[in-house]
């Protein structure tokens, strides 16, 4: 038997949501409820959304029509509803206006309680404010803003008129927000004047000067004056203040009755190879995707407080507040970051706002790992659930985790799945026992499967992830490219999806995921998984430590790729060893304790690593660089001068 490191309690094996949909189907064990969604999709999203409680204006006809092919198949054929009702309008009719929607919290610690009522009216003023500029139906809304009470309304307010929400993260470079208006062809732009983040204060004047410049479709620039720069009083400009004041807060604005079809978001995925793609979701699919793993992975409930550390550059931002908020919860948002102005912040937020489901990346919480903090003095006792995604999580670092946040009795939800689903193709279920690293099994009613390069079945080796019949939340393709859709996630033909992890499963059915399959590194014909690794760099038991790594496969001669290695050192790490000799002894740890044909070639120190905005390591990216070619684009990536210390680690050996 495999070694659990958590086993759910009493109250998960039959109090659960989960289990209560077990229950009313005659379900015994999470592998048979997993095998059955994924064997009759039909029946397993009919009776979810009935049973998690979607409303629907006018319930649909038909579940799915794939007669165009899995890539454009539709969903919910007939049925009306709108993602603003069942979020937000059904809570106050319901009379629970009064409870808390949001809890945000800025980067001073300055703090603000949003109600449900006072979110729903702030919806109300300015979804007719939107209507008074001529935006409605089948026009997009752009948003380039932190995260915050004003930005969650900006999107709730689209979808309440039947606009599209076009989500772009405030660090974005002015040309890039000006290249993604260009493309949508936006006539609206919600924008802070700046913003500030870890002590510092950032301008916005340089997003404005790009859209000016080249976007005519902008019409109209309405500014939230967070640090009052002038901003709001520029030409094309509005302040927040003034559209709202200028609405009123009499009447209710009605919530348009969209086709389940009707486009909600314009996100853009996180791009590992430095260029995004710019994806579209529906009311009805994004709406599923969110309630079902909310609802049934992390069983939220009305007195839940939720929280994931994230931005609205990130598909997690709208997908944890379409779902805590379906169900009644409270969610955090936190403008600020994980360091600052002390590495107990992700700690304090938790014990102060009483967090109980609690999000984040695999590489925050490598970095918090490194720092060897002693957090005792936080009450972390409101927490029930944690949750990881973003990238493959090592078991070191799953197990710090479970140990620091969790205390060793909240199971974690280690799921991953994708901008282009708003969710997840694989995740744990809280009536699972859990393994360290472990990604649970298939997403409830994904039909997915483990295949080699030809499309066939593979076992007990890793393989391609794939899903074999669709899913209401598959992006209905990449906004003006529905060619590049198709080469992406259909490359093998339409009969199924391709997403491009690699994927293994154990004797006891529990699946891992390995990274992207195209990130292998081929060395001298023997294949080599970079987790793997990183992990064991991570795992070098030092002086110094290693708290993050990245490893790649650059062209070689005679070899075909050569392994070589970046590591950042932990912050407090201090050594006399000199970097070529620190280097050497990974190496020869790497060959003692993992494989001698894995052994780098070559380890740079760097002090850090290429992140892109969903925390992701751009391993093609960084392949490239290093190989001396010049990206077309760098603007998914977070710090884009990390890259320069690629360039000179390259240089360093030539």
């Amino acid at each position: 038997m495999g070694d659990f490191a958590w086993k759910p309690t009493k109250k998960y094996l039959e109090q659960s949501r989960v289990r209560e949909f077990m229950n009313l189907h005659g379900i015994d064990s999470w592998q048979e409820l997993v095998s059955r969604s994924a064997r009759d999709i039909e029946w397993f999203w009919n009776s979810a959304l009935e049973h998690l409680g979607v409303e629907w204006f006018k319930k649909y006809t038909r579940l799915y029509d794939d007669s165009r092919g899995m890539p454009w198949t539709t969903w919910f054929h007939g049925g009306k509803l709108n993602i603003v009702h069942n979020c937000i309008d059904r809570h106050v009719r319901d009379g629970r206006g009064a409870a808390t929607a949001l809890r945000f919290e800025a980067d001073d610690g300055s703090r603000r309680t949003v109600s449900y009522q006072e979110l729903c009216d702030e919806i109300n003023r300015l979804g007719r404010a939107l209507r008074r500029l001529g935006i409605g139906r089948g026009q997009r809304v752009a948003m380039c803003m932190p995260i915050c009470p004003e930005s969650v309304t900006v999107m709730f307010a689209a979808f309440k008129v039947g606009a599209a929400c076009m989500q772009m993260p405030a660090r974005l470079p002015p040309e890039e927000v000006a290249s993604r208006l260009r493309q949508a062809q936006a006539p609206i732009l919600f924008l802070n004047d700046g913003y500030p983040r870890a002590g510092k204060v950032f301008s916005s004047q340089g997003i404005y000067n790009a859209v000016m410049e080249s976007v005519p479709s902008v019409q109209c620039v309405v500014v939230h004056e967070r640090i009052g720069n002038g901003l709001a009083q520029k030409p094309h400009c509005v302040s927040w203040t003034e559209v709202m004041r200028r609405t009123g807060s009499d009447g209710v604005v009605e919530t348009e009755a969209l086709e389940s079809e009707h486009p909600a978001l314009i996100l853009y995925s996180s791009g590992t190879t430095g260029k995004s793609k710019t994806v579209i979701h529906t009311h009805g699919g994004a709406l599923a995707q969110a309630v079902k793993e909310v609802g049934y992975a992390f069983d939220c409930r009305r007195d839940d407080v939720f929280y994931w550390f994230t931005n609205f550059g990130w598909m997690m931002a709208p997908w944890e507040l379409i779902g805590a908020l379906f169900f009644g919860a409270a969610v955090v948002l936190y403008e600020g970051t994980h360091l600052f102005p002390t590495p107990h912040r992700l700690f304090e937020l938790i014990d102060e706002h009483a967090v109980s489901i609690f999000g984040c990346t695999p590489s925050v919480l490598r970095e918090l790992a490194s720092l060897e903090l002693d957090v005792h003095a936080h009450n972390l006792s409101s927490l029930r659930i944690l949750a990881t995604t973003g990238s493959v999580i090592d078991a070191p670092t799953w197990k710090w985790y479970f140990k620091t946040f969790g205390r060793e009795r909240c199971p974690i939800m280690n799921i991953s799945g994708g901008t282009e689903l708003i969710g997840c193709m694989v995740y744990p279920l809280p009536v699972m026992p859990l393994k360290p690293a472990t990604v649970g099994a298939p997403g409830l009613g994904m039909a997915l499967d483990i295949v080699d390069s030809d499309g066939n079945p593979v076992c007990g080796e890793p393989g391609q992830l794939v899903c074999r019949k669709p899913f209401p939340s598959m992006t209905r393709g990449f906004l003006g490219d529905p060619e590049l859709y198709l080469q992406t996630y259909f490359p093998k033909g339409l009969d199924y999806w391709v997403h491009g992890d690699l994927a293994t499963v154990d004797e006891e059915g529990y699946w891992y995921l390995l990274g992207r399959s195209d990130d292998l590194i081929v060395c001298g014909g023997v294949k080599h998984d970079p987790l793997k690794l990183e992990e064991k760099l991570l795992e070098f038991p030092g002086p110094p430590k290693i708290r993050e790594a990245a490893a790649v496969g650059v062209n070689d001669a005679i070899k075909g790729e050569r392994i070589v290695c970046f590591v950042v050192l932990a912050l407090q790490a201090a050594s006399a060893i000199s970097p070529e000799a620190l280097a050497k002894q990974l190496k020869a740890y790497v060959k003692q304790s993992y494989d001698p044909l894995a052994q780098p070639e070559e380890i740079h120190i760097v002090r850090e690593i290429p992140l892109n905005l969903s925390a992701k390591i751009p391993r093609r990216l960084i392949r490239m660089v290093y190989e001396g070619k010049s990206p077309a684009n760098i603007t998914a990536l977070a710090n884009p001068q990390a890259l320069d210390e690629i360039r000179r680690a390259a240089q360093s050996v030539k």
